[in-house]
């Protein structure tokens, strides 16, 4: 799976060339005649392949050359079916005993494979006609002269003319953003200063930028606004700045030369004060040619970009970044506004029966303008029966109906889409296999793509790594949304809006790439084979109504269960299997696992699966097994050993076999239970498994098992052996203290970025730490809490740290010195009374939670300024406080919280704190003998101990501090 296998517009067209290429290369037992037809195939689907990738660059194709380019599509796919066939049986040669039953079972086995090998060159001489008359088609309605004669396709009327007429009092939310950008724009300093809008199509940027540009082009000498398209004619952009800041008619300058325009406009504009908008740029290279037209004089010029795509605004603006400024979805206030405007002329005049789905089809627009607009005026053609309505909104997500509003917005989001190079079209057309409103964890879809084969690696990079930059390339076009975000400021998980949603389903149908059959939304293309499935069984009529042919079918989604599902053993070409039910789902189900034998991932999300069938070890090609959703699981079965392909075994808390050693290619190994039942010789495999980054381990031998040393020198061995190898993410679980592994590790595990140690104290932080240069992430329980803060704050790269520390006391109070943590982004850390923040300490650090005792805090005079010294933090944004109110008064409590906010208010980014109150029925009651009342929230958490949240960092924020690609094993994957 080195090179791309698998694509939208051309099918597996890439994978099968690859197949081919590998029958002929390497040594397989086959007949003289079947290699001149595998040779043939190879050939002319080359020829092919590079035609198909010339038309997928075409946006608009005619109907005989869209027919001829799916039958192909279509063809790649059965051609890999049989080739996948063809190779299992060369490669499958059984080990057959020796003598009289050896004999007889040879004789078997050859009679076997004359008839299967009769049956697969029929098979192969039927493909060899369909590609003959495929080549035959292709010059009969003359293809490849339609595709070289093409011209670039032109949209003859710019869609941004509304924007650009739009009056300012028809606009809605647009406000505040033209006057954060006015003030970007401000003359407080020299020179020339770029501003760059940035935001999904759709959102406004056009708008915004022309209102801006309305309110301060006066105050230039000079002014342009031109918009460019994906491939602009950079002599027709020259010409219309050049006739804009001269003030010409259009025609007034004929120059067709680019240099001389370029030297024209630099020569006028050299001593001038201008001011330019460059509308939708698309790429760096454009905007280094614009930008060398524009001289970059002294007289504080400005200009302003919109694009797309993040990496071009900050190249835009660069090395200025703060000059960038996001556009944001509307929020529900102005979605509301702008919706009922557009209707009704104000937003009181929405009938009644007609307000509740007003609301969600707006919910449904998700803050986007131009879905509202769209939608605004698809409606207006609507009677206000609430019928009509409703089947509007029910048919977002299905492909809405046809409408011209609705095609202009289709346009406008297709522009994005048409820029994307082929791979990630693939790869976000596969996002419409997950239900609306979806959130997709990065390492979960990146896993997928690696199964379904859509990643190329490059430079010897891993295929996961490179799935990474797909993934945040598709948000820096504004295709995702990122939603939340890792201690070192990673994408851990997005959302895909719901009309892109929309959009990216009809394609994914419309090139038979996805199917999808829920309760609200059946799409299934033309053709009758089917290749990528999503099912949503809401009702068992559901199950029943559709008849389709699914031996074909290589990627399957099934969510929730249904006792009439398809049977496994229906789906005999499938590569990805996503099963993410409930605890009703039927283990039975799985009993034909073991004959999909092209499977690559699976992953099952059901409470009562208690174990896997031992059929699991026929899966030869298996990479991704995902059990983290399976908590009833406690053991793999014996067989689970033989797939040697497999990359990551995501499971929670399970046993492993003896064998393990046979799983070389193992990288993501969590999480594993150690205890008395486990064989000494399971430990010593894990050790060779030298490919592996991720390792969790939830050790239970206890102190009192009479082999407790011989597990515990086996585990400083393994860890070591890990250590000088690629161990990168380790998590330690233990009730018992484990500090003796960690004071005899050696060599230091030097490639170690993140380390969890769960469950038992530290009596102090091996020395050996302070030397890991790439540990970005700490989180550890210790007993000397001042000592450690001394130590952790010279670590060179520690972004993340999570401390608890049993110290406890009327008087434990820690400090953090200045110039000590200067990397460190996000901190969380209970069981002190008093931490104090001195100045100059933890300068990098944007997120904060800790806890605090109110009654301590406000009694002793020891910890200084009761907001413990928080004003010093100048890069914080989120400030997240857990207040003990135990043995308090309310007026103690209230002081304490107003002293938080008023040190927090004092900081540069002033960040709103999140204060949590805690026991608070253990508050000290005033003279009437009335108890203070909590919040709701608060009392339904009376009854749990303070430790428990503090451990878990189950509140708000806390949860997103965790994000950890290695550590955060034990949520869905």
């Amino acid at each position: 799976m080195d090179g791309i296998m698998v694509s939208a517009a051309t099918g597996v067209m890439s994978s099968l060339l690859a197949k081919l290429a590998d029958l002929l290369r390497e040594d397989y037992q086959m007949q003289k005649g079947m290699r001149r037809e595998i040779s043939f195939l190879q050939d002319e689907l080359s020829s092919m392949n590079v035609l198909l990738e010339r038309l997928a660059d075409m946006e608009v194709l005619d109907l005989q050359t869209r027919e001829w380019m799916n039958q192909v599509r279509e063809m790649s796919y059965d051609i890999e079916d049989c080739v996948d066939d063809y190779m299992r049986q060369l490669r499958s040669g059984p080990q057959r005993p020796s003598g009289v039953m050896g004999f007889f079972l040879g004789y078997l086995q050859r009679v076997k494979e004359l008839v299967t090998g009769h049956e697969t060159a029929e098979q192969i001489q039927e493909l060899r006609d369909r590609i003959v008359e495929a080549g035959h088609r292709r010059k009969r309605y003359k293809i490849d002269d339609a595709v070289n004669s093409s011209s670039v396709n032109v949209v003859p009327v710019d869609r941004r003319l509304p924007a650009l007429y739009a009056e300012l009092g028809g606009l809605v939310g647009t406000s505040v953003p033209i006057d954060e950008i006015i003030k970007l724009l401000g003359d407080g300093e020299q020179g020339m200063k770029v501003v760059s809008i940035v935001g999904c199509g759709g959102l406004g940027k056009t708008t915004i930028a022309n209102q801006v540009y309305r309110k301060v082009a006066e105050q230039f000498d000079c002014q342009a606004f031109v918009s460019l398209s994906q491939n602009p004619d950079m002599v027709m952009i020259f010409r219309s700045i050049l006739s804009q800041v001269k003030k010409d008619d259009c025609d007034g300058t004929s120059l067709s030369d680019k240099e001389l325009l370029i030297s024209e406009l630099r020569d006028f504009l050299k001593d001038k004060r201008y001011f330019i908008v460059i509308d939708d740029i698309w790429s760096t290279q454009v905007w280094n040619t614009i930008r060398f037209a524009l001289f970059e004089n002294t007289y504080d010029s400005r200009i302003i970009v919109t694009t797309r795509i993040r990496t071009v605004a900050r190249s835009c603006s660069s090395p200025h970044y703060d000059l960038v400024y996001e556009l944001q979805m509307l929020n529900e206030y102005d979605s509301k506004r702008l919706f009922f405007r557009r209707i009704f002329g104000s937003e009181d005049k929405c009938p009644h029966q007609l307000n509740e789905v007003s609301i969600e089809i707006i919910r449904k627009c998700g803050g986007l303008p131009l879905a509202i607009i769209t939608m605004a005026s698809l409606l207006t053609t609507k009677s206000y029966s609430r019928a009509d309505w409703l089947k509007v909104c029910n048919s977002i997500g299905s492909g809405l109906e046809k409408n011209w509003d609705v095609e202009e917005m289709n346009t406008i989001l297709s522009l994005s889409y048409n820029h994307l190079p082929h791979h990630l079209r693939t790869c976000l057309l596969y996002l419409s296999m997950l239900p609306e409103d979806y959130v997709i964890k990065r390492d979960y879809l990146v896993r997928r793509w690696v199964a379904e084969g859509f990643i190329s690696a490059h430079g010897g990079r891993k295929l996961e790594d490179e799935g990474e930059c797909y993934f945040n390339e598709l948000i820096n076009r504004s295709l995702i949304q990122p939603v939340d975000y890792q201690y070192d400021g990673r994408v851990h998980s997005c959302r895909v809006h719901d009309m892109i949603l929309d959009f990216i389903t009809c394609k994914a149908v419309q090139e038979n790439f996805i199917s999808i059959i829920t309760e609200r939304k059946q799409m299934l293309a033309s053709q009758v084979k089917v290749h990528r499935l999503s099912l949503d069984y809401h009702s068992q009529e559901l199950v029943t109504s559709y008849s389709m042919v699914t031996t074909h079918v290589r990627s399957l989604n099934i969510f929730r269960y249904s006792e009439k599902m398809h049977p496994l053993s229906d789906f005999q070409a499938l590569r990805v299997l996503d099963l993410d039910g409930n605890e009703n789902f039927d283990s039975s189900y799985l009993e034909d696992v073991g004959k999909l034998f092209q499977l690559r991932y699976l992953r099952i999300k059901a409470s009562n699966i208690i174990a896997l069938p031992e059929q699991i070890g026929e899966l030869q090609f298996m990479v991704v097994l995902d059990l983290l959703n399976c908590p009833n699981i406690s053991e793999l079965p014996a067989s689970i050993v033989k797939l040697r392909c497999l990359k990551w075994l995501i499971a929670h808390r399970v046993r492993l076999p003896e064998g393990i050693g046979n799983m070389q290619a193992l990288e993501f190994l969590s999480l594993i239970v150690v205890d008395y039942t486990t064989s000494i010789t399971m430990l010593q495999e894990l050790g060779s498994l030298t490919k592996l980054r991720t390792l969790g381990l939830d050790w239970r031998v206890g102190t009192q098992h009479r082999d407790k040393n011989i597990y515990t020198d086996n585990l400083v061995l393994l860890l070591g052996k890990l250590g000088r190898s690629n161990l990168q993410y380790l998590t330690l679980i233990s009730p018992w203290s484990l500090d003796f592994l960690l004071d005899s590790w050696s060599p230091v595990p030097h490639l170690l970025q993140e380390l969890g140690i769960k469950g038992w104290y530290l009596s102090k932080v091996p020395a050996w730490m302070a030397s890991l240069t790439n540990l970005t992430y700490l989180d550890i329980e210790v007993k000397d809490s001042q000592e450690t803060l001394k130590i952790l704050g010279d670590f060179p790269s520690l972004l993340f740290l999570k401390l608890h520390s049993n110290i406890g006391g009327p008087w434990a109070s820690c400090i953090v010195s200045s110039s000590s943590f200067q990397c460190l982004k996000k901190f969380n850390f209970s069981g002190w009374t008093s931490l104090m923040f001195e100045g100059g300490a933890m300068p990098m650090l944007d997120t904060l939670e800790f806890q605090i005792i109110a009654h301590e805090a406000q009694n002793s005079r020891r910890f200084g300024h009761p907001d413990r010294g928080i004003r010093y933090l100048s890069a914080l944004r989120k400030l997240i406080v857990n207040i003990h109110c135990q043995g308090a008064r309310i007026e103690e409590v209230e002081a304490l919280e107003a002293a938080i906010r008023i040190g927090a208010s004092m900081l540069p980014n002033h960040p709103k704190p999140a204060l949590h109150r805690f026991q608070v029925a253990e508050m000290i009651k005033d003279d009437a003998g009335i108890e203070m009342q909590g919040h709701e929230e608060d009392k339904k958490k009376l009854s749990t101990p303070a430790w428990f949240f503090f451990n878990t960092s189950g509140l708000g924020v806390g949860q997103e501090m965790t994000s950890s690609p290695g550590l955060d094993l034990l949520q869905d994957g």
